[in-house]
């Protein structure tokens, strides 16, 4: 029996209105007992009020449908991702809406055993529980974070399933040893565990795999440069030796050592400190630093071969005297003649390591300074009689001729001294000068400068220049008249020399 006629729903205030006019009339019908009019009805959802007709229809009460107008966000949970698609029931257990939880953990088991915490959303989110993509950013922020190959691993290969009261995820250890220690020990090239290798295995390794290995030998005390960074790492440490490995070359160089022969290193008992000669480019290309030993190389010799000079075989304890090497040179030399000479041995006092011709020879380290036309003259010259040592350096030994030859004034006929270097300087023989106003008589200044032309205008005597004469210049003819003004001069006589004597005017000019 319908009651009212059909009509749309009501609002909620006017459905209250309605049911509360019903009552009685329901009541004369008998349809309502009295009994039950004075029952309260009990609203099943206890303390969650809200519009019914978000979840409820006219129609029926039952099954509930939801409105598109319901916000669940208005009490504290906002429906997302698989919440969105989630039966009321699957949450709600009981319709004590009031008494829901929005913990994570209060619909879904704690697979974790409370290790992680109660914020789920840390690592989950609401479109899928297992979804690994919140997982691997939150592991990001961890000691550990996630890159090469590690990131794309299953959680499980790191963190396997742990019994009940053990942990899966916290303390988990973050060496690469804790997961990597098989690999660790099935490598054999080079064997990590024979060889004692570090545990820590990011020095070589990275999390891309673990075949590409690479170790940086510059943070040893051997960085490799040359041919040794293309070395394979079993070349040197084919025995097995990694801590503690002998660096110096020739634990590796000695068949190259003993193999050379140009020079025989082992031969010569070259030191085994390879790198004072060889690179690390190759063994061949070597260098010997020669300026770091006692003898320079300097000129000619820096282009020499070693067998130039060792081709004896002798290195160390080299005799470093130029002879030694150039003996043939100065018995060979004829400009002059070193051996019949007696010439020192000293070779670098003439001679230097640009050739061993255009020697020079500093002359004025002897007791003889080379001057004027000395300079120019050929070493003949004045050595053409083979003597060096202990030779004449009188300038008459040299210039006995010029001596003999000279007749203004006739040197040799005036018994003139041999100390030719009173008149004479180097620059020519000719144009000498003799100190007449000094000692003698001013002819070069004074009255007298000019007045004569040679030597002979008072010297009258070619055999002997003690003799002269002023009348020449001064003819006083009248003796008789000379007499009667020196009538009384004690020691006055009628000649030059009595003259000169007493007439210092002369000499002042």
């Amino acid at each position: 029996m319908r009651l009212f006629p059909a009509r749309p729903p009501a609002p909620h205030s006017m459905r209250i209105l309605f049911a509360l006019l019903a009552i009685p009339a329901l009541a004369a019908l008998g349809v309502v007992s009295r009994a039950a009019l004075r029952e309260p009805t009990v609203n099943p959802h206890g303390a969650f009020k809200d519009d019914c007709s978000l979840c409820h229809g006219a129609a029926a009460w039952k099954p509930a449908k939801i409105s598109a107008k319901f916000d669940h966000s208005k009490y504290g949970f906002k429906l997302d991702g698989a919440h969105a698609s989630a039966s009321c029931l699957g949450c709600h257990t009981s319709l004590e809406f009031k008494q829901g939880r929005t913990q994570c953990a209060s619909c879904h088991e704690d697979v974790h055993r409370g290790e992680m915490g109660t914020d789920c959303a840390r690592c989950h989110n609401a479109r899928s529980f297992i979804d690994r993509a919140p997982m691997a950013r939150a592991h990001q922020l961890t000691r550990f974070p996630l890159s090469g190959a590690h990131a794309a691993l299953d959680c499980e290969s790191c963190h396997p399933g742990a019994a009940q009261g053990h942990l899966q995820f916290v303390g988990t250890r973050a060496d690469c040893s804790g997961c990597h220690m098989e690999q660790y020990r099935a490598t054999t090239a080079p064997d990590h565990e024979a060889g004692q290798y570090p545990l820590a295995c990011e020095t070589c390794h990275s999390t891309i795999g673990w075949n590409r290995a690479r170790f940086d030998h510059s943070r040893t005390q051997f960085p490799l440069t040359g041919a040794h960074r293309t070395t394979a790492c079993q070349s040197c440490h084919g025995d097995n030796v990694y801590h503690g490995k002998n660096t110096a070359c020739v634990s590796c160089h000695q068949g190259d050592y003993n193999g050379t022969t140009d020079p025989p290193h082992a031969a010569a008992a070259f030191p085994t400190t390879c790198a004072n000669c060889h690179n690390t480019t190759n063994w061949q290309s070597s260098s010997f630093d020669h300026s770091a030993t006692s003898f320079p190389l300097t000129g000619a010799h820096r282009t020499l071969a070693c067998q130039s000079c060792h081709g004896d075989g002798v290195y160390h304890g080299k005799s470093t005297a130029c002879i030694s090497c150039h003996q043939t040179d100065f018995n060979q030399t004829n400009d002059p003649p070193h051996g019949p000479a007696g010439f020192s041995t000293t070779c670098t006092t003439c001679h230097t390591t640009s050739s061993w011709g255009g020697a020079l020879f500093n002359h004025s380290a002897t007791s003889f300074p080379l001057t004027g036309a000395h300079v120019a003259l050929a070493c003949q010259s004045c050595h053409a009689d083979g003597v060096y040592h202990g030779k004449n350096t009188a300038c008459v030994s040299c210039h006995q001729t010029d001596y003999n030859g000279t007749t203004n004034p006739g040197h040799a006929a005036a018994t003139f001294p041999t100390t030719c270097e009173s008149c004479h300087g180097t620059a020519t023989w000719l144009g000498a000068t003799f100190d007449h106003d000094g000692p003698y008589f001013p002819i070069y200044s004074g009255r007298h400068n000019g007045t004569w032309s040679a030597c002979t205008t008072c010297h009258t005597s070619s055999n002997s220049y003690a003799v002269f004469t002023c009348f020449t210049c001064h003819p006083h003819d009248d003796k008789t008249g000379t007499d009667g003004h020196h009538s009384g001069v004690s020691g006055y006589s009628y000649s030059s020399p009595a003259c000169y004597s007493c007439h210092p005017r002369g000499r002042a000019g």
